[in-house]
């Protein structure tokens, strides 16, 4: 198969916007922390009560707060979704980026659950003929709507002027009965959960 875009242009993941913890330690320069815990005393040979941290043994509700979902999250659930013609994510490519991506009313720590909001994601195509572009918006939609609790409603729309048929694309993800038969039909299922695969 012919990709449409054989050289898109590539983000590197380091530089994506992100909330997410990375992996591994913070060391501060010039911390002594790490020869403190390699050199500290055995256990057994020290007091009973030495290096007990009580503050520790109780924890804060504060921790445990529910927080808003805000469009940093929604581009944290969408921008690891595999493109289906390239091995990147679409925050890679820049299909999906934080700036498209609106949340009404907007996110707020004493929101009601049961008020219905509303999240409108523009994705990009990495060409303005991309043959793919109403599989990978297909594929944002079926992430957010798996992801989200049930009083999200989720659009997903070309951003205006990015794609050649972006009214008739745009028309098709709208469209809730042609997206149920999308998703009825196993090839592009198949499709889908390959994109999907990446998603952490």
């Amino acid at each position: 198969m012919e990709k449409d875009n054989a050289n898109p242009t590539i983000l590197n993941t380091s530089q994506l916007p992100t909330r997410q913890r990375k992996k591994g330690r913070r060391v501060q320069k010039g911390s002594r922390s790490g020869i403190n815990d390699i050199m500290r005393k055995p256990q057994y040979l020290s007091d009973p009560f030495y290096d007990i941290s009580w503050s520790d043994d109780t924890e804060s509700d504060d921790e445990f707060t529910a927080e808003p979902i805000d469009e940093q999250e929604v581009y944290d659930l969408i921008s690891t979704i595999s493109d289906p013609e390239h091995p990147l994510s679409l925050g890679q490519l820049a299909v999906v980026n934080l700036p498209d991506i609106h949340i009404t009313p907007s996110p707020s720590a004493v929101a009601d659950p049961n008020t219905l909001t509303r999240v409108l994601v523009e994705i990009t195509p990495t060409i303005t003929h991309c043959s793919l572009a109403t599989v990978i918006g297909l594929g944002v939609r079926v992430r957010l709507e798996k992801a989200l609790p049930p009083n999200y409603r989720v659009d997903v729309v070309i951003k205006e002027g990015t794609h050649s048929q972006d009214d008739q694309v745009n028309k098709q993800l709208a469209d809730k009965e042609r997206v149920a038969a999308a998703l009825e039909n196993d090839t592009l299922k198949g499709v889908l959960d390959k994109m999907l695969e990446t998603c952490v």
